[in-house]
């Protein structure tokens, strides 16, 4: 048995498991929030039971010691040296990385070097990494990348009919994310209709405040709906989905405002936000679409159409599909958006059974016996991917 830490860093955030494997048993989970600002918050779940705690916590180096520390002091650890491995989320690999690996010194430059590609996600997922290896030295360090998982699509998935040494040279390409969450996800829904990853075609609906839909054909991602950056695909919480890229110019015109500031409407303040202009959670919408908001009912109905328009074209480009899978926040918990992305289908043979869709956040088979393809709900778990990726590479 060997106990592996699963790491996510964000830019003022630190999310953390501390997984027995390859059991895959929770042995603890939690967070600290509002690093380097005032009144920090580190919470911890003991027994099943969540403690949160108001401290000083500067940077991310002070909040891994403070963490580590906790672990110790609350006896879920006896001393560091019971940690085997730490699994670390990263969320770009750039053109290279194409699967989990050991975090040395050669790994963490070359993401130095891409860090323009991802800033406001690799700047702190570096610091959580360096912060990780100065408390614990002698451990192996492992990157799993959100990327990774999509470096199997083909080049005609890949590429952008742009210049091609904008390619060559500035690495200009559909990257994808989520992946470790669409691996994990694929895998599982293999796993329950008895068959092989390599055996099946899946398309799996992650949709949570950031969403992406992707075809997984014999266990390998083909196509997925983000692209470059996670801005591009279908509608999100605050993000706009794919648009005509002309649209920036002439909005920079008519607003008299830079490409940063444009960009920066199109992440922050489009999707649900922008077309509903009430709230970027999709549970607010739903409510104010049932009390007759129409710009709200329009927010819905324009991201459905969207991942419909993706489902089918996947569902065509690997030559049918035996699964469809809802994961993350929404996918796995909002009933009504299953419903109504399944129930624009139909053509493709595809039905939906309400009353097994009558659920939130387990597993379930929620199509009719007859659907021509099955659909399941599946909540995700990046962290125990993390944790085995990082397992087989100690």
């Amino acid at each position: 048995m060997k106990k592996i830490m699963a790491v996510n860093a964000g830019s003022s955030s630190l999310k953390f498991q501390l997984l027995e494997m390859p059991e895959e048993k929770l042995i603890t989970t939690g967070i600290v929030e509002r690093i380097g600002m005032k009144n920090s918050v580190f919470a911890i779940s003991v027994n099943g039971k969540k403690q949160e705690e108001v401290l000083d916590i500067p940077d991310h180096a002070v909040a891994v010691s403070i963490l580590l520390n906790k672990l110790i002091e609350l006896k879920i650890l006896a001393s560091f040296d019971e940690i085997s491995g730490v699994g670390h989320r990263v969320v770009h690999g750039g053109n290279k990385i194409a699967e989990s690996l050991v975090l040395g010194d050669d790994e963490i430059a070359y993401l130095e070097e891409i860090v323009d590609l991802a800033p406001l996600h690799l700047i702190p997922n570096l610091t959580g990494i360096k912060a990780f290896k100065k408390v614990l030295p002698n451990v192996k360090h492992i990157g799993v990348f959100d990327t990774a998982f999509h470096h199997s699509m083909p080049e005609e998935s890949y590429l952008y009919a742009v210049p091609y040494d904008w390619y060559e040279r500035f690495q200009v390409r559909k990257y994808g994310f989520h992946g470790t969450s669409h691996k994990f996800v694929s895998a599982r829904c293999a796993e329950i209709m008895g068959k092989k990853p390599e055996d099946c075609n899946i398309i799996i609906a992650h949709i949570g405040n950031g969403a992406s839909i992707c075809a997984v054909k014999q266990g390998h991602s083909i196509d997925t709906s983000m692209g470059f950056t996670p801005l591009d695909g279908i509608p999100m919480g605050t993000r706009s989905g794919a648009i005509d890229p002309a649209i920036i110019e002439y909005m920079m015109n008519k607003k008299n405002k830079s490409v940063k500031e444009i960009t920066n409407y199109l992440n922050k303040q489009s999707g649900y936000i922008g077309v509903s202009g009430i709230s970027s959670d999709s549970r607010d919408l739903v409510a104010a679409a049932a009390a007759g908001n129409h710009r709200a009912d329009l927010a819905i109905e324009v991201q459905a159409k969207r991942i419909v328009d993706y489902i089918a074209s996947y569902y065509v480009y690997m030559g049918g599909a035996d699964a469809i899978v809802f994961t993350a926040g929404i996918g796995e918990n909002a009933k009504t958006t299953r419903s109504n992305i399944i129930n624009r289908l139909g053509a493709l043979g595809i039905k939906m059974d309400e009353e097994r869709n009558d659920c939130r956040g387990v597993e379930r088979l929620i199509s009719t016996d007859d659907s021509k393809v099955k659909v399941y709900v599946i909540p995700t778990n990046e962290e125990v991917m993390i944790a085995r990726d990082t397992l087989a590479l100690l």
